[in-house]
């Protein structure tokens, strides 16, 4: 369990600078084996070279002061991305519903029952569906794929503001992490950001790992726990991470309780949930139904 305030002053930056704020380009002051550090802007370093999608030679730098691991500038994603979502993620509902019981256990303990949710990177919507079906107001948004399972509950439907989002296996896919948590929050109303990313000790995993994903060339970006809590410092946030579940906030945290919420009693504890909240699946139905033969509920 890792948890930290890296409040240093009450000046922290405002978010929308960071948002607006356009990523570094490689390389640092015309050396080829360098490159800046989006995130704390150190210099990176050359650390490895690998082949993506089975032709593109891509350079990996390293920074060594946060430790973030990331490619060169991504100019494969559009083939990358001719699907949304990956062919070869054989895990997504697996992990869809691991990530749902953890979910479940940690806000109905750590939040009010009429708190209103976000998952701002929402893919097909599975996750906002299983989470209303356990009965949490939650809803979707992706800039970059169509919600199939949760339409009707897009971000613009929410009584908002949004009590947290979500960004669940998101981080590795994003260049300029900094701005995009910066650019999420300011774009919500909300600075608390629960989400997942495989972290990464010392050094650096060999190149069998399997969450460098060479194949599809989707994952572009590497972090250790330093790496989020430099993140954490420059947003003027705290960081706390247990059993892959991690997160970014203002808001107070037992750390105790959040090891607890999200380890193996996670299961058993969404059980309760689910016994103790009413679910949203028939209210949901009805709604749309209603609103296909424009009845407004009242």
């Amino acid at each position: 369990m890792l948890n930290a305030n890296l409040r240093p002053d009450d000046a922290a930056p405002p978010l929308a600078g960071i948002a607006k704020a356009k990523p570094p380009r490689h390389p640092v002051d015309g050396n080829p084996g360098t490159a800046q550090c989006p995130v704390c802007s150190s210099t990176m370093s050359h650390a490895f070279s690998a082949t993506l999608l089975r032709k593109h030679q891509v350079s990996y730098y390293r920074c060594p002061r946060c430790g973030l691991l990331q490619t060169e500038e991504p100019y494969w994603l559009d083939e990358a991305y001719s699907d949304a979502i990956a062919v070869a993620d054989t895990g997504l509902i697996r992990r869809n519903l691991s990530i749902a019981a953890k979910l479940a256990a940690l806000l109905y303990f750590e939040h009010d029952a009429g708190d209103v949710y976000l998952d701002v990177a929402g893919g097909y919507g599975m996750l906002t569906r299983l989470m209303r079906d356990f009965g949490f107001d939650f809803y979707w948004s992706d800039k970059y794929c169509q919600n199939l399972l949760a339409r009707g509950f897009e971000a613009d439907k929410a009584n908002a503001p949004f009590k947290a989002l979500t960004a669940f296996e998101v981080m590795e896919h994003v260049h300029d992490p900094l701005a995009f948590i910066a650019e999420v929050m300011e774009n919500h109303g909300s600075r608390t950001l629960v989400f997942s990313t495989e972290l990464y000790g010392d050094p650096p995993p060999a190149d069998d790992w399997w969450y460098y994903a060479f194949d599809t060339g989707q994952h572009i970006s590497f972090y250790q726990a330093q790496t989020m809590l430099c993140i954490a410092e420059r947003l003027g946030l705290k960081f706390h991470s247990a059993h892959g579940i991690h997160m970014l906030t203002d808001q107070p945290v037992n750390a105790r309780r959040f090891n607890l919420l999200t380890g193996r009693l996670a299961y058993p504890i969404a059980l309760y949930v689910k016994y103790r909240m009413p679910s949203r699946t028939l209210p949901d139905h009805y709604a749309l139904v209603n609103a296909d033969h424009g009845i407004v509920n009242k």
